[in-house]
């Protein structure tokens, strides 16, 4: 079983370029209560490291390329991100690595919730626990 959940996006173009339009409703399965993105990640540098409690996320690298590690506690998945025309979506209790980002490599992020500390992760054994709790 595959922890990766990819939506394709309908590109739309013609001889100008394209254009990706992501809606509510369509293509993107929560409300968006937070947008960020990553880019100008230093080389060897690694983020994420980190889960939450309830928090959904879509993840689409609009350039470059990245690698996703997702980790359910039972299975440990690399994901290789290059592409605007599909998202990732990631769900709670589901750690995630960036590894790998390239020169390049802009990662757009579309959250369901506000920042909140309190839904964070951030300690792999607590994460393992969760896990096994749950």
């Amino acid at each position: 079983m595959s922890l990766a959940k990819w939506f394709d996006f309908q590109v739309l173009g013609d001889t100008r370029g394209s254009l990706v339009a992501l809606e509510l409703g369509m293509n993107v399965p929560f409300d968006i209560k937070r947008i960020y993105y990553i880019y100008d990640t230093k080389k060897d540098v690694s983020r994420g490291f980190h889960a939450h409690l309830d928090l959904k996320q879509l993840a689409v690298c609009l350039s470059g390329s990245c690698v996703m590690v997702l980790d359910n506690g039972v299975v440990r998945e690399e994901v290789h991100m290059d592409s605007p025309e599909k998202g990732l979506l990631i769900e709670g209790l589901l750690w995630r690595e960036m590894h790998n980002f390239s020169d390049d490599c802009i990662l757009l992020v579309m959250a369901s919730e506000h920042f909140d500390e309190k839904d964070y992760i951030r300690n792999y054994e607590d994460f393992m626990r969760l896990v096994k709790n749950a």
